[in-house]
């Protein structure tokens, strides 16, 4: 049994008893339609330019990482300062299986998916075991072990790194070959969004909400604390890992002395931070701002180094609510899904 019903500015949608809701006043989904069409036109003008290609794609992998840690924070109530471990264990995987066994894309990455499942809940318990520090200690720690065991082990090919890896679409133009994955990226990056925009919104995100503002509460209201914790984690941990999947068939080489150190941590954090803490959308500013600002500084030379960070610094400080924050003010009757992160 279907029915629709027309509910002040929604339209719901019942097939049983599942409930679907679609805003209909264009201020609830304009902008994010405009801004999502905007970057899909980028790739078509810089066709001739690969350099900005390669940018536009690396920035996407940020965001792509960025959006789901977001999540991931608020879900566990804890601040991850791992999220690589879970790019490297993607892109090592894809690489290996696509270098040894000459694997392509689609045939790794239901592997990929499986080791993002079974690495996931085999460090969920970490969520409700390690509490604070201690967490963001820990999730610190592993990705650093798992650079040492790719220098350690040869099969990972040290600072070489994996190379030879099939890349994401053959043709015979490389440029076409290179748009083509720069679209792909821009797709992953717009899915995770929209599903992490779906979870915020829906009842998951309130539980998720409630149990980042004060888990003894939540639990006296009957909800599965540790349940949560461990879906929430597993599931942004497998989304992370895809990352690392694209990334490998993207660059047809992968190195853990690239994914892996602190560097490419504190980059990822500092995406979520000055694209807007909490927000769900801005990751997406914090990419695209944190990668062409890098790029802009290069012509400094090596002082770039040091203006590079310290320009974030400078923003850290005065946009405490980022980058996306700066358009919530002029646009605040505008609905946006908002993950709020927990102060104490």
């Amino acid at each position: 049994m279907v029915k629709i019903e027309h509910k002040r500015a929604l339209l719901v949608i019942r097939i049983g008893d599942k409930k679907f809701e679609w805003p209909i006043e264009t201020r609830y989904w304009r902008n994010p339609l405009l801004g999502i069409a905007g970057l899909a036109l980028l790739p078509l003008l810089f066709v001739s330019k690969p350099n900005i290609l390669a940018l536009i794609t690396t920035a996407n992998i940020y965001a792509a990482i960025a959006i789901p840690l977001s999540w991931q924070i608020t879900g566990i109530g804890r601040l991850n300062f791992g999220p690589q471990f879970f790019v490297g264990l993607g892109g090592y995987t894809a690489g290996l299986l696509s270098s040894i066994y000459l694997w392509g894309p689609w045939a790794t990455l239901p592997v990929v998916i499986l080791m993002g499942l079974g690495f996931g809940f085999m460090l969920s318990p970490l969520t409700s075991l390690a509490k604070g520090l201690y967490f963001s200690l820990i999730t610190l720690i592993l990705p650093l072990i798992f650079l040492e065991v790719t220098y350690y082990f040869s099969i990972f090919q040290g600072e070489t790194g994996i190379y030879g890896i099939s890349p994401l679409v053959s043709v015979q133009s490389m440029t076409l070959e290179l748009v083509i994955a720069t679209y792909f990226s821009l797709i992953l990056m717009v899915l995770f969004l929209y599903i992490i925009h779906k979870v915020m919104t829906s009842r998951v995100g309130v539980y998720t909400a409630a149990i980042n503002d004060d888990e003894e509460v939540a639990n006296n209201l009957g909800l599965n604390i540790k349940a949560w914790k461990v879906a929430c984690f597993v599931i942004t941990s497998v989304m992370i890992t895809v990352v690392g999947w694209l990334a490998a068939h993207f660059y047809g080489t992968f190195a853990g002395v690239t994914f892996l150190p602190l560097s490419f941590m504190l980059k990822i954090l500092l995406v979520v931070m000055i694209g807007g803490r909490g927000s769900v959308y801005g990751p997406i500013y914090g990419a695209y701002f944190v990668v062409l600002l890098e790029e802009a500084l290069t012509v400094l030379g090596t002082v770039h180094y040091i203006v590079f960070p310290f320009i974030l610094l400078i923003l850290l400080f005065t946009l405490p609510e980022g980058l996306y924050g700066i358009y919530r003010k002029h646009r605040y009757r505008e609905y946006y899904p908002t993950i709020r992160v927990r102060k104490r």
